[in-house]
């Protein structure tokens, strides 16, 4: 009787670990592999801490482990290069941004030679600063529109009421 209530009571688990630490579904849809648009290894991400400055890498390695799905992000921080792993769905974790889509589709499902010289992409800053001042200027164009939509809704909801 219990086989039949819960066939599969990890998967339950899991499953509503994730429906509760991802209530949107953004993350699971950003690592999905079913998704075209899915983060992918050779992607430059941006992930955005609670504490402490984001950090911006390319993602060398994706651990899909359900809740403990994990990424490895190579990146430089005073010309050293840098390896960090973030818990997808960790609570520490405010956000995961693609700054850069690979060009190439990767030939590999870990791209561990990129630790080499020949191969480093040294520091992404300039791509990431690039892709915050492109992201802030959407921003205040979209903000100037909706501002200017608000006013002319508020004129109209006036008119309509009169």
């Amino acid at each position: 009787s219990i086989k039949k209530r819960c066939p599969d009571p990890v998967a339950a688990v899991t499953q509503s670990a994730i429906t509760q630490l991802d209530p949107t579904g953004a993350r699971t849809r950003l690592f999905a592999k079913s998704n075209p648009e899915s983060a992918k290894v050779g992607d430059i991400l941006l992930v955005r801490l609670r504490s402490g400055d984001p950090f911006a890498g390319v993602c060398i390695n994706i651990r899909r482990r359900g809740v403990d799905t994990a990424i490895l992000l190579r990146g430089q921080l005073t010309r050293v290069g840098v390896e960090m792993w973030y818990k997808v769905y960790s609570p520490l974790v405010e956000g995961i941004e693609v700054v850069q889509r690979a060009q190439k589709r990767a030939r590999r499902a870990r791209l561990t030679y990129m630790r080499k010289v020949k191969h480093d992409r040294g520091s992404v800053e300039n791509v990431v600063r690039l892709y915050l001042r492109q992201k802030a200027a959407l921003g205040t164009a979209e903000g100037k529109r909706r501002g200017g939509m608000e006013g002319l809704g508020g004129q109209q909801k006036k008119g309509k009421g009169k």
